[in-house]
């Protein structure tokens, strides 16, 4: 298992190392820019450099949030070394997570800032914040983690009883 949840990370890290490497280099920082025509009601790229967290928030703490980081990371391969083989959806979930994670702690120590360009415009995201590979690692991966404690828990346990 250990093997699987190394290539996720590897390649959430280097998917998103590579699109921010494109972002940085191409695109101006804060202006959106429709790099596909058709989509341009509903997705802009925007260059946003973020020195804080999501939405927004904790704004120029990078050090902070770059050590939190590097904290939770040890935490995470730490959990994910006590989970059974067997349950590969949550390592699969905690791989999205920890790449993210990973991912932007590339960026908050070596730019200083996470850089940030999905710019999604559509109801009801309206107002949703800029975001990248990284940050969307992260959700899915934590979204598995909701459904796998929520709903497949007790799925399993129903079964067992039964």
């Amino acid at each position: 298992m250990g093997l699987l949840v190394g290539l996720i990370v590897v390649v959430i890290v280097v998917v998103d190392q590579l699109a921010k490497g494109w972002v940085v280099r191409d695109l101006p920082a804060y202006t959106p820019i429709d790099v596909v025509a058709w989509l341009r009601p509903v997705l802009s790229f925007t260059y946003v450099k973020n020195t804080g967290a999501s939405f927004g928030m904790f704004q120029n703490m990078n050090a902070v949030l770059a050590v939190l980081s590097v904290i939770v990371l040890i935490l995470m391969v730490i959990f994910q070394r006590t989970i059974p083989p067997q349950v590969w959806i949550v390592h699969v979930a905690l791989a999205l997570v920890m790449g993210g994670a990973l991912g932007n702690l590339i960026d908050r120590i070596t730019r200083g800032y996470v850089v940030d360009f999905f710019d999604v415009n559509f109801w009801p995201f309206a107002a949703w914040p800029v975001f990248n590979v990284a940050d969307s690692a992260i959700v899915v991966g934590v979204a598995i983690l909701l459904v796998d404690s929520f709903f497949l828990h007790h799925l399993e346990r129903a079964t067992a009883d039964a």
